[in-house]
């Protein structure tokens, strides 16, 4: 089986860079890929701006997808046809292929049979959209909505290379952000 830093290179060297596009080359991973790229930039420790909330809201129409047991994933022909920028292309995806390329020199295949199974695809699945929504309710520019999304990421990418051990590990990463996000959420309000 290719890696997958090695289809996702080739598919940034292609000219139609869309992520229709992407989703027709992965097959069913494409779900977990294309929400992980969707909830990358809140992952990041960087103020953006609340771009990253318009991104969180495509990412529930992604994971709801999940949830439900899909096959396909089903993107708007809006979003699916929208090229992705060379901001993307030149900047992020480098950066991106060697985030990727560390987790698959760790990962075993632990687990995989049991990741691929349709009830435990919609609990995760389920989990996810938590926690989509603990990052989205995040307070705008308070860096609260990064452990929330990196635990998405990290759980994608285990799904995505068959590591149950990964998906745990994102668990507990998106647990912890929700922890954060709902313990200093419960101290303003008492502030005010």
């Amino acid at each position: 089986m290719t890696a997958l830093s090695d289809e996702l290179d080739s598919w940034l060297r292609e000219r139609d860079l869309t992520l229709g596009r992407l989703n027709d080359v992965l097959d069913e991973r494409g779900f977990a890929l294309v929400l992980m790229l969707l909830m990358v930039p809140a992952a990041l420790p960087l103020p953006t701006g609340g771009v990253t909330h318009v991104l969180e809201l495509f990412a529930v129409l992604v994971v709801a997808q999940m949830v439900v047991g899909r096959r396909e994933l089903w993107l708007p022909r809006r979003i699916a046809d929208r090229r992705l920028g060379e901001t993307f292309t030149d900047k992020a995806a480098p950066r991106l292929l060697r985030f990727i390329r560390w987790f698959e020199r760790h990962s075993r295949p632990r687990g995989a049979r049991v990741l691929s199974t349709r009830v435990v695809r919609s609990l995760v699945g389920a989990v996810l959209f938590v926690f989509v929504l603990g990052a989205f309710l995040a307070p705008p520019f308070s860096g609260l909505d990064t452990l929330p999304a990196s635990g998405v990421v990290i759980v994608c990418l285990g799904v995505i290379l068959g590591d149950a051990l990964i998906v745990v590990g994102g668990l507990a990463v998106g647990v912890a952000g929700l922890a954060l996000v709902v313990a200093l959420g419960a101290a303003a309000w008492s502030l005010l």
